[in-house]
């Protein structure tokens, strides 16, 4: 990825009281659709347009008539949604918003890894910089990875990356021994172990348990299940639109969430009388926090920093992510 980037990064960014008025009118006078994942800080998710996961607004920038894009999130967020809007301007409004599962692979140890397996599907997490997309045959989700991985011949060696705990969930679910899973990982969510997750389901056993499948903890939560320490029906791997989905639909009273906390604020708002916790309140990604209400309206006010990827990188990647798409709709994303 090329971002053009703002030579003052390192000042902060100080936004006025009245910020978020300020930066709808910007919006406004630039054509600019404001775009904000699900961990974000809860006042970006409040004053953008649309929320969601990365693929999910992507694909709305995509179908957006905005001619500039302003993409709250991470730096591989931004690059997906130029691979899918290559002729409109995105702006993602700090450079420096990085991602350590997307950091966890480039292309060049992608293909080595290929020539040591040669003949193998190469299967990459969305979750990606658009070089790794480029060298994929196939994108999926954290919802639709099993569908993608169930589509290949049973005779063909997979390579799964980046991440290695969703790897294990699609291992796990398809019984395939010839998937061959790269040890890559989120540090946000790998972070949240199975010792926090027991000690929580335990001291609120009628809790249901949400679960995103990256998370290091997935492991346990289907142990707990399978042990009868808590009933399987209480136990949901989900991705984060999954997770809004069976937020709207639970009876239940509480629910334990092991994913990054900005998520809580979209479930809150999605049925405000479950008590949602986190599994661990400290499983926050500084990366996503980056963005500021200043970053914003300075991103909005300057066209500052706009991300870049060159034609032919961005030609291979569509082509992985519209393969993921033709074998069957990505539903909550990532």
């Amino acid at each position: 990825m090329t971002v053009t980037a703002a030579t003052d990064l390192v000042e902060p960014l100080v936004a006025g009281p009245d910020w978020a008025d300020e930066v709808r009118r910007l919006a406004r006078e630039r054509d600019a659709v404001v775009l904000a994942h699900n961990y974000q800080r809860p006042e970006i998710q409040d004053v953008a347009d649309h929320t969601g996961d990365s693929l999910a607004l992507s694909r709305i920038a995509a179908a957006s008539d905005a001619s500039t894009i302003v993409f709250c999130g991470v730096h591989f967020m931004a690059e997906t949604a130029k691979i899918l809007a290559s002729e409109k301007t995105v702006l993602i409004p700090d450079a420096r918003a990085g991602c350590s599962l997307a950091d966890s692979i480039t292309a060049d140890e992608l293909r080595a890894w290929k020539a040591e397996h040669p003949g193998a599907v190469v299967v990459s997490y969305v979750n990606t910089t658009a070089a790794v997309k480029a060298e994929t045959d196939v994108c999926c989700t954290s919802s639709n990875a099993v569908e993608v991985v169930e589509s290949i011949d049973a005779d063909r060696d997979v390579l799964f990356l980046p991440d290695q705990f969703l790897g294990a969930h699609v291992r796990r679910v398809t019984g395939r021994s010839n998937l061959h899973i790269w040890a890559g990982e989120c540090h946000v969510h790998a972070g949240i172990n199975g010792a926090e997750l027991t000690a929580q389901a335990q001291a609120d056993p009628e809790a249901d348990l949400f679960v995103h499948p990256e998370c290091g903890c997935a492991t346990s939560a289907l142990y707990l299940a399978g042990a009868g320490a808590v009933p399987a029906d209480q136990v949901h791997i989900l991705s984060t639109g999954g997770m809004l989905d069976a937020a709207k639909n639970t009876t239940k009273r509480s629910v334990l969430v092991a994913t990054e906390v900005g998520m809580l604020h979209q479930l809150r708002r999605a049925n405000p009388d479950v008590d949602f916790r986190a599994v661990n309140d400290r499983a926050a990604c500084s990366y996503m926090k980056m963005i500021t209400p200043g970053a914003l309206t300075r991103a909005l006010r300057d066209g500052r920093d706009e991300v870049h990827v060159d034609a032919a990188t961005a030609q291979k990647a569509r082509g992985a992510v519209q393969r993921m798409i033709e074998i069957g709709q990505p539903g909550g994303g990532e």
